[in-house]
């Protein structure tokens, strides 16, 4: 079996079958038909109050232990909440929770902006272009070029110091994802200088929830701990908080096929092929957010993640009955692929997407 690079020909629109436009829309009837795009509001009310109940409690937790080493612990259990915290965010921008977008929109300025500092606004532009182009060149944010090289050919150009960390970047991925969270609340804070955010309410809104969260955190880190544990404390619980939230969104596309500019996939196409789905039951779904139903939740991004595992067995279904490959893997192997793609690009080698039972091709 061969394995299909990521740079190869696409079929041009021209030669898009006809009946390609329609492939989505059966799936997405039986899809609706089965009733999994329906929204719980109860069912949300319950997620939203776990995940505050869970950093509550870390908060607790910490005034409790007071200026002690054992902080250390603490910082791992609100890295563990600060990200669950971004699930919520996340579901909230799919309007996932609540049929009103109001209802979601404020669940992720709460659970974004002012629990976490991450700018809800900001974050929901990005991943819209994201979700719209998923892995495409030049249009997907996700994938464009910066302290990493995820396209082919982009090495090239690098010299220096430049060229060296590029071809060492697979050893530097999980590394830099400790500083995941930094980038995050810069990014937010950024967009909102420069006014380059979707935010669903006035800037000024989200600006006074992120400045609430900068003063909360950090006021009451300086009352309990002492300067040297303050700082430890910081760096640890922003750094893990920035690995899980990282290492939960990386095997969903890296390493998978890249279409160009000009590759015109169709809409069912352009989300199952570029995307992976990693094995596993609900302790996988709980701890990765939903995300390792990546190709479910990419056709249908406003399903609720408790339906994403029955919308996976129609969807596999239908993938088999027309020949489209539906790649899912381990976790620890999605990683690999991951970290294989960013070496082969980094060292400017033929790039190879993940295992499939046929040739990927985007009609």
């Amino acid at each position: 079996m061969s394995l299909p690079t990521t740079e190869q020909s696409f079929e041009p629109e021209k030669a898009r079958p006809a009946r390609a436009a329609s492939d989505y829309t059966v799936l997405s009837r039986r899809v609706r038909d089965a009733g999994l795009l329906r929204r719980h509001p109860m069912r949300s009310v319950l997620r939203l109050a776990g995940t505050a109940l869970l950093t509550a409690s870390g908060w607790a937790l910490f005034v409790l232990v007071g200026d002690s080493w054992w902080q250390l612990l603490v910082a791992v259990v609100l890295a563990f909440a600060f990200t669950q915290c971004g699930f919520r965010g996340h579901e909230a921008g799919h309007r996932q929770l609540f049929t009103s977008r109001r209802a979601c929109d404020w669940t992720g300025l709460v659970f974004g902006d002012l629990l976490i500092g991450l700018g809800f606004g900001w974050w929901l532009d990005k991943h819209n272009r994201h979700h719209a182009h998923p892995n495409q060149i030049d249009r997907d944010p996700d994938v464009g070029t910066g302290a990493l090289v995820f396209i082919p050919g982009d090495a090239a150009g690098r010299r220096g110091i430049r060229a060296w960390w590029t071809r060492h970047q697979a050893g530097f991925f999980f590394p830099l994802l400790l500083l995941e969270g930094w980038n995050l609340h810069v990014a937010s804070a950024r967009a909102l200088r420069h006014r380059h955010t979707g935010a669903p309410t006035p800037a000024a809104v989200e600006a006074t929830l992120l400045l609430l969260h900068a003063a909360g955190y950090l006021t009451a880190l300086a009352l309990v701990l002492s300067p040297v544990k303050l700082v430890v404390f910081i760096v640890l619980q922003q750094g893990l908080f920035g690995l899980y939230m990282g290492a939960s969104f990386a095997p969903n596309h890296k390493g998978m096929p890249m279409p160009s500019a000009e590759d015109k996939p169709d809409f069912l196409r352009s989300q199952v092929l570029t995307s992976r789905n990693v094995r596993g039951g609900p302790l996988t779904a709980f701890l990765l957010g939903g995300l390792n139903y990546q190709i479910e939740h990419h056709l249908f991004p406003s399903m609720p993640t408790n339906a994403l595992p029955r919308a996976r067995v129609l969807v596999r279904e239908h993938c088999e009955t027309l020949g489209l490959p539906y790649t899912e893997t381990g976790l620890l192997d999605s990683y690999r692929q991951a970290l294989n793609h960013l070496h082969a690009v980094g060292n400017d080698a033929p790039v190879l997407a993940a295992p499939q039972e046929s040739p990927v091709t985007f009609p």
